[in-house]
């Protein structure tokens, strides 16, 4: 048997590439969309990727099935459990609970694991030369490594209602027949530490079945299924807003990328003229050089693994954008914007001095504090503290009189942050009060300091936190 797992850190997104050797076909489970990956492991290997399968309808990248399909012709392998509203709505092989996947001398069983989702199916692996016992199981969104899949987000994310409490108790189900499998099965989930899709997930890659029933919280409730619904409700992070997109194209006959697109490279005239239409600007450098001078109305989401995530945030999917970003950096972005489906950037530019030169304007710089200045400011109590973290980590520990406003809806939030008085904006660590600040330039704000060092730094400092049960 051969195997690698694919990672993407930019999603916390685990893929699967599986094969026969001694038959020479292989599968690849999740793909993501720049499928030249697996392409390139199919190449190295002698292998042919005959079979493509999903665990669920994603919500958190764009799945590459069809394009991998597209390009090798491959048997798409989905779930047809869940009941009318989740079926895929393009040709494929339906899986139902008990079905059985041959891939060589390989077999996958289907599993029926509902909970994240309704239709949710989980694959386990049996490498038959070796043994007839099952070794792997991948469970998609599942069980992960220290925690399960959320059920909120079809109720959050997509406005799906009523579906979360459903989705909870079929999760405890799921997890009881989890339970029941061998301990020494491995467990390859969908994704790690830093995904949407729970609040707990561990940094490891994979896991045993019985390591989870040891550790992992959700086994804990083994006869409490009140307690254990309640828990996994419970302080869930803000599901990104481009998620209720991902749900309806990861489902629907949707156009195909089969390619990783070129950006074309702007110049200043060709960028002004578009900046004067009205185009967004994404400028993907650091928050320090972005600090240092920037172009008016641009938007600072940096080009780490984060970048996808908060472009969803902030870009609608049918209006066109611009990137600011290093030759060196642009191709790494474009898979990034490309695994959300966010196919709409027109070009780049990697110099904003140039448009200061042509236009005869000043770059803008941001107003950065330090510790003691906000301490400072905060003692004259004629002041505004924004806390641009999410609700749970706002309730855990924030700075006296801060106000939370999560970043992600702060264009939804403007009228919570004065114009009138100064305002301090502030996160964990300064990426997100980074963002914060080129929306509130933006629109207008022209009285905000931002505390780059953020709770990091005032923490360590062993200032005074607030907390609330």
């Amino acid at each position: 048997m051969f195997f690698q797992q694919v990672y993407d850190k930019s999603l916390a997104q685990a893929s699967y590439f599986i094969g026969c050797q001694k038959a020479g076909v292989a599968m690849v489970i999740d793909p993501k969309r720049d499928v030249d990956t697996y392409l390139e492991i199919a190449r190295q290997n002698n292998m042919t990727i005959t079979h493509i399968a999903e665990t669920h309808i994603h919500a958190d990248f764009l799945s590459g099935s069809r394009e991998l399909s597209a390009l090798t012709g491959a048997q798409l392998y989905l779930s047809d459990e869940g009941g009318p509203d989740w079926q895929y709505e393009f040709p494929h092989v339906g899986l139902r609970d008990g079905d059985v996947i041959k891939l060589g001398n390989l077999s996958f069983k289907v599993m029926h694991t509902p909970g994240h989702t309704p239709e949710s199916i989980s694959f386990l692996l049996t490498d038959h030369p070796a043994s007839d016992k099952p070794v792997m199981l991948f469970t998609g969104d599942f069980v992960f490594v220290g925690d399960v899949g959320r059920p909120d987000l079809l109720e959050k994310a997509a406005g799906i209602k009523g579906t979360q409490d459903a989705g909870a108790h079929q999760m405890y189900k799921s997890i009881r027949r989890f339970a029941d499998l061998p301990d020494y099965i491995q467990v390859w989930p969908g994704h790690g530490a830093g995904s949407a899709c729970g609040k707990a997930l561990g940094a490891v890659p994979s896991s045993t079945v019985g390591y989870e029933k040891v550790r992992n919280w959700a086994f804990q409730y083994e006869t409490d299924e009140s307690g254990f619904v309640q828990y996994l409700l419970a302080d869930q992070p803000e599901p990104p807003k481009y998620f209720a997109m991902m749900k309806k194209l990861n489902k629907v006959d949707r156009p195909l990328l089969t390619e990783v697109p070129k950006i074309k490279k702007f110049g200043a005239d060709e960028l002004i003229s578009n900046l004067q239409k009205g185009i967004k600007l994404i400028d993907a450098r650091n928050k320090t050089d972005f600090a240092a001078g920037f172009i008016p109305g641009s938007i600072n989401i940096q080009g780490n693994n984060s970048f996808a995530t908060w472009a969803g945030w902030f870009l609608d999917y049918n209006e066109p954008f611009i990137l600011v970003a290093s030759d060196a950096q642009i191709e790494d972005l474009t898979r990034k914007l490309m695994r959300i489906g966010l196919d709409n950037v027109i070009g780049y530019v990697n110099n904003v001095n140039d448009w200061s030169v042509k236009t005869g304007q000043a770059l803008e710089t941001a107003k950065i504090i330090a510790l003691d200045e906000f301490k400072a400011l905060k003692a004259e109590n004629n002041m505004q503290v924004v806390d641009l973290r999410g609700a749970a980590e706002y309730k855990t520990g924030h700075i006296s009189g801060a106000e939370n406003v999560f970043v992600g809806t702060l264009e939804k939030n403007l009228d919570k942050v004065s114009k009138n008085r100064r305002v301090v904006i502030h996160c964990q660590g300064g990426d997100r009060a980074s963002i914060a600040y080129s929306i509130l330039k933006k629109h207008g704000y022209d009285n905000v300091l931002n505390y780059s060092a953020g709770m990091n730094e005032w923490v360590n400092k062993s200032n005074p936190v607030v907390s609330e049960s």
